[in-house]
């Protein structure tokens, strides 16, 4: 297992949970024991990510693409999510963590929506770490309501186009209110960013790992953070600038 400096570490993770399908066919099973075996691993990493003190994780849970899949694996993945909130709601809670979500919230089923609006009510005093879970989420749908949302408001006069910076764009998204992902995890070997926090992703350091998401444990998950505390974060600028920046005024 690799060492984790807890001195540098990101403040928020992102995961694309990719691979519970494959899992499940090597095994010769349905691919909806994939989808269940995962649970666990969610389970793990939000608990890892308590314990080391990550202020935020964001899971992509559910795209919006996801609809397009067979409606009984549809009805089953709800199905499971339904059971997610039901069954962890005093664990998140306890553990002084807010459950968030992020996407086109409406197109749940309405109990679904009912469950999500009770566990994010019931944990939302939580401030040691938000759990963020991305439900029929777009990346490209998220960025479309944010210009929806300050086009209205420079139609309506209170808001003038000039005003509209990087900053002020951020507090329109879904993820109003919290850092940009610093690492974004993908499993299953896949190499792309599938919609997912398309505008928040522009400088996180992205980790693949070919273990399938019910594989994966804490051990991957800080092998991950080992690997994004190696990487050098220039932002731009080259090493050499990034060293001086870092290094102590001299007297």
């Amino acid at each position: 297992m690799r060492k984790v400096d807890p001195e540098k570490l990101p403040r928020h993770i992102a995961v694309i949970m990719d691979g519970n399908g494959r899992w499940a066919e090597q095994r010769s099973l349905p691919r909806l024991a994939g989808h269940k075996a995962g649970v666990e691993s969610v389970r793990e990493t939000v608990q890892t990510c308590r314990e080391l003190g990550i202020p935020a994780l964001t899971l992509y849970a559910f795209s919006r693409e996801n609809w397009s899949r067979p409606p009984w694996e549809v009805r089953a993945l709800m199905g499971l999510l339904a059971q997610y909130l039901r069954s962890e709601i005093k664990e998140l809670k306890k553990h002084g963590i807010a459950l968030r979500a992020i996407g086109d919230l409406e197109k749940l089923p309405v109990k679904v929506q009912g469950l999500l609006a009770r566990a994010m009510g019931d944990t939302g005093a939580g401030r040691d770490m938000v759990l963020n879970l991305a439900l029929s989420y777009s990346g490209r749908g998220e960025i479309l309501q944010a210009v929806r949302r300050l086009a209205r408001e420079v139609q309506e006069g209170r808001l003038e186009p000039g005003a509209i910076d990087e900053p002020l764009f951020s507090r329109y998204l879904y993820t109003a209110g919290l850092p940009d992902p610093d690492l974004l995890i993908r499993t299953s070997g896949e190499f792309r960013l599938s919609d997912f926090l398309t505008y928040q992703l522009a400088y996180a350091e992205i980790y693949v790992t070919k273990t399938y998401w019910p594989d994966f444990r804490k051990k991957d998950l800080l092998s991950a953070i080992a690997e994004f505390q190696n990487r050098e974060r220039r932002f731009g600028l080259t090493g050499e600038q990034l060293r001086e920046k870092k290094a102590p005024p001299t007297r």
